[in-house]
């Protein structure tokens, strides 16, 4: 790019004259705007040929413009707030004045603003019907030339998620003799259903419904267009969750033919590792088992003190060959989901719990990575095998964790000083290198649901969090990093698993917050995890605690698949891949394939045309992780709220994890599950949304309810199918840390403002 010949005045430098060929702001924005691909430090510099001093003042300028709300950084690219990547999902919701296509991000940005637009284009000889209204799509964005129009336009890659104009609901016939649909979604309002359009639905059947045309008078209409199943069956609410986010849980009969047809593997170009004592350690109910580990001291005197651990992973990549149709299947459903009364797998059983699972005393082909520690707990090296295994024994946590413990039994008790007590020494060395990486250390329990026979609730456990489960996370964590090494080492290209660090905006926010509570958050420096967790130490134990670590969690950015690496921030680790479950998630599968082409393992590993497409995979994989994340959330909200239904009127603990202007989402800590307080049932007080505190303070009174808070709230209505429940607030408001008189004269204009408006449920009860 030529360079501007115009005198150039840095920012703030009381106007002295710089170096004439210095891009000017105008030029830098535009270049990052034209050029998103090509927008990081290097390739500005590059572009206006900026060498030595030149590349500091550049690095400056960059940061200021960051400061100041023009730039954004992520994944090591420049682009302005707002900008959507190159290659982005998309929801087409309607069409401009020439009848094309207008779409906006499936998901919102962190930054406010208004949502970019961006219009969709086709290639020549492509009709436009591809692609239509209410479709998602995954496309690549280029920033619009015309300044009249959207900002952006897009070629649509693949429509992945084709989305009807239907609507769930469960069929209900009143007394009269009329039809209504009772909504399974929050916002979704009830719909009338006339004789002529039942289709054949009975009370209580989940059904797929059209809704039409709306009189000007009373409840909109639909039609049935399909009977899901019966609302009284087992498994009927995951149901929901799967109909409503499109999850694909049935095979396609050319996959379960092929799973069938798959033959197992053999001896030919592995080694035999049957005789090696690796071992499973899994939950008690797990039906695959897709990792194993073994480990032993290091017998180099070189290393004294150090370990040798193996972790060997089910060779899914054997069975499941690209462009295969159990490889179409799996990349379309991305993972397998979870729900608390059944699984969505992403490969069919004759694959996942058989000639993949390592079962006891069967052998299994696996891929495996032998890694080797230092007594700091430094990993010193790595090699990775192809290998048949054999696993000596089938353990869950509590078992083997029981048999460290003092308790053996009868399984664990012979494997107990050869392989148990190893991999406990083993783990006692990573821990040391774990505590001085110092990943983020958040304290967030996690919930169990323990269903009865029919399926509805039984009751909400906390499980145990065991040295067990700490082993495997950890082995699991440094095979994911020998991974990403292993293939960087090689020059192959592969799926990283990446978790930025909080945006500029996130950040700010969260040094107001913790501002309020006199704990300072530095400015300008790189945060690291290591900062997080010294104010999370410093609250331990505090009223503080809980509401810290809500806050710290809100503020990080979430992790997500992508073909460019920039680190994991969360785990403090710089480079991280996938690899350690490929049964369950298709991220691991590519990863096997990399490491197979890599180490020239076979013909049945990464090809040219599939790394051609690691962005596309990337982006594709990321939303299908959040669709199942939503749907499982969403299953379990169902499950508590149709666990209280019959307790409506009575009281419960609770503790605010959400605060809104319309009001506060508490959560029951004994169930794990949120509910609604409106504003307007506070109390007399009148409310104010403070984004800093995460609070609403009374006007007169200063006091008010912060995110964290412990309160007692009494359940006054339960939506079963829409997973909702609305409380009211039984404890009086407290005296917020920090808050003032100032601090409400401040608001009071906009409590004015307030009060004239007319949305419901932002004014409070006066």
């Amino acid at each position: 790019m030529a360079r501007r010949q115009s005198d150039r005045r840095a920012a703030g430098d009381g106007g002295a004259v710089v170096n004439p060929h210095l891009p000017s702001r105008e030029d830098i924005l535009r270049f990052i705007s034209e050029n998103p691909d090509q927008a990081g430090k290097r390739e500005i510099a590059k572009a206006f040929s900026l060498k030595g001093g030149d590349r500091i003042w550049l690095k400056d300028m960059l940061r200021q413009m960051q400061d100041e709300g023009l730039l954004k950084q992520k994944r090591r690219r420049l682009s302005r707030p707002g900008a959507l990547p190159p290659m982005a999902v998309l929801d087409i919701f309607s069409r401009d004045a020439e009848g094309g296509l207008l779409a906006r991000p499936a998901e919102a940005e962190d930054e406010e603003g208004p949502v970019p637009l961006v219009s969709i284009r086709t290639q020549k000889g492509r009709r436009m019907s591809a692609a239509g209204v209410g479709d998602r799509v995954l496309a690549r964005v280029f920033p619009s030339k015309d300044e009249t129009g959207p900002a952006y336009t897009g070629r649509v890659v693949k429509v992945f998620e084709k989305r009807r104009r239907a609507v769930l609901g469960v069929f209900r016939e009143l007394r009269d003799g009329s039809f209504r649909i009772e909504p399974v979604e929050r916002r979704q309002p009830e719909l009338v259903v006339e004789e002529a359009y039942r289709n054949n639905a009975k009370e209580g059947d989940l059904v797929e419904v059209e809704p039409l045309s709306q009189g000007r008078y009373g409840l909109p209409r639909a039609k049935v267009l399909d009977v899901v199943g019966s609302i009284a069956t087992e498994k009927a609410v995951s149901l929901i969750a799967i109909h409503a986010h499109e999850i694909p849980h049935i095979f396609p009969e050319s996959v379960l033919r092929e799973a069938e047809a798959a033959k197992p593997a053999t001896l030919a170009g592995r080694e035999d590792w049957r005789k090696l004592p690796l071992v499973t350690i899994d939950p008690p109910d797990a039906k695959d088992h897709d990792d194993a580990v073994y480990a032993e001291p290091d017998r180099d005197e070189k290393n004294p003190g150090g370990v040798l651990v193996t972790v060997a992973i089910a060779d899914v990549a054997y069975y499941v060959r690209p462009d295969s149709a159990l490889d179409r299947e799996a990349l379309n459903r991305g993972n397998s989901v979870y729900f608390p009364d059944r699984v969505v797998p992403m490969l069919p059983e004759r694959i996942s719990n058989d000639l993949c699972s390592l079962r006891e005393g069967e052998a299994r082909p696996a891929l495996a990575v032998r890694m080797r520690f230092s007594a700091e707990g430094r990993k010193l090296g790595h090699s990775f095998h192809r290998v048949m295994m054999r696993s000596a024994a089938r353990l869950s946590y509590e078992q083997a964790q029981a048999a460290i413990d003092g308790r053996p039994d009868d399984k664990s008790g012979p494997l107990l000083e050869t392989v148990l007590r190893p991999l406990w020494e083993a783990y006692s060395v990573l821990k040391r290198g774990r505590e001085a990486r110092e990943p983020l250390e958040l304290d967030l329990p996690e919930r169990k649901i323990i269903l009865k026979p029919d399926g509805t609730v039984d009751r909400v456990v906390v499980p145990p969090r065991l040295d067990a489960h700490k082993l495997i996370e950890e082995f699991m964590i440094q095979a994911n990093v020998a991974a990403a090494e292993a293939l960087e080492a090689n020059r192959q290209p592969l799926v990283y698993r990446i978790h930025d660090a909080p945006s500029l905006a996130k950040q700010e926010s969260l040094r107001e917050f913790l501002a309020s509570l006199e704990i300072s958050l530095a400015h300008g420096a790189a945060l690291r995890p290591a900062q997080f967790n010294r104010i999370l130490a410093r609250v331990a134990g505090t009223e503080q605690e809980q509401l810290v670590n809500e806050v710290v969690l809100r503020s990080q950015s979430q992790a997500i698949y992508a073909r460019e690496n920039v680190g994991h921030f969360g785990l403090n680790l710089r480079r991280y891949a996938h690899f350690t479950s490929p049964i369950r998630r298709y991220a691991d599968l590519i990863v096997h394939r990399a490491l197979i082409t890599a180490h020239q393992f076979g013909e049945d590993g990464l090809r040219q045309q599939d790394e051609e497409r690691l962005e596309e995979i990337s982006a594709l994989i990321s939303a299908t992780e959040r669709r199942a994340m939503a749907a499982e959330r969403e299953t379990v909200d169902r499950l508590i709220a149709e666990h209280l239904a019959s307790r409506v009127n009575e009281e419960f603990s609770a503790r605010i994890s959400g605060v809104t202007k319309a009001g506060l989402f508490v959560l029951l800590p004994q169930y794990g599950a949120d509910g609604f307080v409106p504003i307007s049932s506070l109390g007399d007080d009148y409310y104010i949304f403070d984004e800093a505190r995460h609070a609403l303070v009374g006007q007169r009174s200063g006091c008010g309810f912060q995110l964290g808070d412990s309160v007692n709230v009494r359940l006054l209505e339960v939506a079963p199918l829409a997973g909702a429940m609305r409380f009211e607030v039984l404890s009086e408001p407290t005296r917020l840390p920090g808050s003032s008189k100032s601090f409400h004269k401040s608001r009071r204009g906009l409590a004015r403002k307030q009060k004239r408006s007319s949305r419901p449920g932002v004014r409070g009860r006066r």
